[in-house]
């Protein structure tokens, strides 16, 4: 395959398509999104189920590599495809004949020359659901953190005002995390009731390592303690990690959607039919 993304060779080069897949999933049962050796994950679900599907190994990009535990509803995938004998949009129905039961590929879609599913991102939003209740509920206790009491909204909402903006989150970075790359611009961080949860949304380019679950866990302690926004401030300017609070479980984490320019998410020549005019969300 050259640079162009065609196949060479004789007169009648093959145009490899970018395809585009939204994909949702159970993280309960993987250990994580990116591929690793003697492992379950969910990138080699896909890689698996594309090589069923087509006959060849497809190796695929992802919007995002989420860590063990952690669910999606919003995944984006992009991946080369040679083979047209199935038309874009009915990829993502074939591919669900291949995949496990805890893998949905949702939609698919033809995608323009150049698309990456993690390069073109613009941003990443992630949800994080908490619940007060005390009892055990075993259908639900695998997507949620149960905390166990009822937390101020409008308090953890002023505290979630402090992370917005351009910050070194130092703070907020794994243990385990050696990137020495902790600047991040959150372009929204809010707590909002969603039926019997309060669920923490927050979007950004990029996240490091665990930073997610860092931040809902250092919020819910300091709103528990009584500390006002000049805490975390002072904590964040600090950088220094031991005062960060408990993890929250990956548990309760989703990957909910990425967003893309709505130019960089149509194939040319396409019609749309609903299309934002700055932006195309993938969900």
């Amino acid at each position: 395959m050259d640079g162009n993304g065609t196949v060479a060779g004789g007169h009648d080069a093959v145009e490899a398509r970018v395809i585009g897949v939204r994909i949702a999933y159970d993280g309960s049962g993987f250990s994580g999104y990116q591929i690793q050796n003697e492992r379950r994950t969910v990138q080699g679900e896909i890689e698996k189920g594309l090589e069923r599907l087509f006959s060849e190994h497809i190796r695929v990009a992802s919007a995002g590599r989420t860590d063990s535990g952690v669910h999606a509803r919003g995944q984006f995938i992009s991946f080369l495809l040679e083979n047209r004998s199935i038309p874009a949009a009915k990829v993502a129905v074939a591919l669900n004949t291949r995949l496990p039961g805890d893998i949905s590929a949702i939609t698919s879609d033809e995608m323009p020359e150049g698309f990456h599913a993690r390069y073109s991102a613009l941003q990443r939003v992630y949800r994080y659901y908490l619940h007060p209740g005390t009892a055990r509920d075993p259908l639900r206790d695998r997507y949620v953190w149960r905390i166990g009491r009822v937390p101020s909204i409008a308090k953890l909402n002023r505290l979630a005002s402090c992370l917005i903006g351009y910050h070194d989150f130092t703070i907020f970075a794994s243990s385990r995390d050696t990137t020495d790359r902790r600047l991040r611009t959150i372009d929204h961080a809010a707590f909002f009731p969603e039926g019997d949860c309060i669920v923490f949304e927050i979007a950004a380019r990029s996240f490091m390592w665990h930073m997610v679950r860092s931040v809902v866990g250092t919020i819910l302690a300091l709103e528990k303690a009584g500390s006002d926004e000049s805490v975390l401030k002072g904590m964040i300017a600090s950088g220094d990690r031991s005062l960060a609070g408990e993890t929250a479980p990956a548990r309760g984490l989703v990957f909910h959607r990425v967003i893309y320019r709505s130019e960089n998410m149509l194939a040319p020549g396409r019609v749309p039919g609903v299309v934002r005019p700055v932006t195309h969300v993938a969900e």
